[in-house]
């Protein structure tokens, strides 16, 4: 069983930006979804995991070692699609992973052939790996960014905003490739899009403003809002007075109208309709009561 250990972890940049303030975590094998808006401190939190900056303060631990004063130990069990993924022009997908698994130090040639035959057969990209990586969709692009996540035989991979801009198809496919990776190992998923959280994650976190404002078991979390969210269809033009009568934690475009849900532990008024909450509610609930404390 792998385990990461965050302890109190500050990141203050120079410019003065609190980007993580106090967090503290304990994460095991299988899909941890990290929540948040963004902004939140997610892509700081990530990359300091990675041991591509040092905290302020704090410790990180990792299978027990310390990855702060030993980041080669994290680099080594390590894979990582940041949010910003870029290739080399008119390089093959083979190719491409031959060079990355060079610079991970799997120097024996038969040991590297294997492995990137497996990890492209893993994303399903094996029949792509003569075409040149630039030219791959969106989502392809995602699962050759896996592809090279998964040389070396990881032990944590982290991924930061993996869906955003994929299309419906791509995102499922995506979304079933993470799942099966985080079977065996620590899959951190970092992202604002409550749907991949809810549909991979059996644990979770909400960070806001670097802090961590809530932490659990997904469904645990719907669970304590049962029978406290309240749904109304409204005209725009009557948006602004129900924010001011009504605790909305959001609202969404529906054939014209705005829905808005209220979270009450009664019904706010006669136009209300009780719903069953989704982490979507969760979130947003979250997120307001902690800008309200803010």
């Amino acid at each position: 069983m792998n385990s990461l250990s965050i302890k109190n972890l500050s990141k203050t940049y120079e410019n003065g930006t609190k980007a993580i303030d106090h967090l503290s975590l304990e994460i095991t094998n299988g899909m941890f979804g990290l929540l948040g808006p963004n902004g939140a401190g997610k892509s700081s939190l990530m990359r300091t995991i990675a041991a591509l900056q040092e905290p302020t303060s704090g410790s990180i631990e990792f299978n027990g070692i310390n990855i702060i004063e030993n980041p080669m130990f994290i680099r080594q069990n390590l894979g990582y699609l940041p949010q910003e993924f870029g290739v080399y022009p008119k390089v093959s997908a083979y190719r491409l992973l031959d060079h990355l698994a060079i610079l991970k130090g799997i120097v024996n040639k038969k040991e590297r052939h294997d492995q990137i035959l497996y990890s492209l057969q893993q994303t399903n990209l094996l029949q792509h790996k003569d075409k040149a990586v630039h030219s791959f969709s969106g989502g392809m692009r995602q699962r050759f960014g896996i592809a090279q996540a998964l040389l070396g035989n990881p032990k944590i991979i982290i991924v930061d905003e993996p869906t955003a801009g994929l299309d419906p198809e791509e995102r499922n496919r995506f979304n079933n490739l993470l799942s099966e990776i985080g079977e065996s190992i620590i899959v951190v998923l970092s992202t604002h899009i409550v749907e991949d959280v809810r549909d991979l994650c059996p644990k979770m976190a909400i960070i806001s403003n670097g802090k961590l404002i809530l932490e659990g078991k997904p469904n645990e979390k719907i669970e304590t809002l049962k029978g406290q969210i309240w749904t109304k269809a409204i005209q725009k033009a009557e948006l602004e007075d129900h924010k001011l009568n009504f605790d909305i934690i959001s609202s969404h475009l529906n054939s014209g109208k705005i829905n808005i849900h209220v979270f009450s532990e009664y019904q706010p008024d006669s136009g209300f309709e009780l719903i069953s909450p989704d982490l979507s509610d969760v979130y947003f609930n979250v997120l307001a009561q902690n800008q309200f404390k803010n």
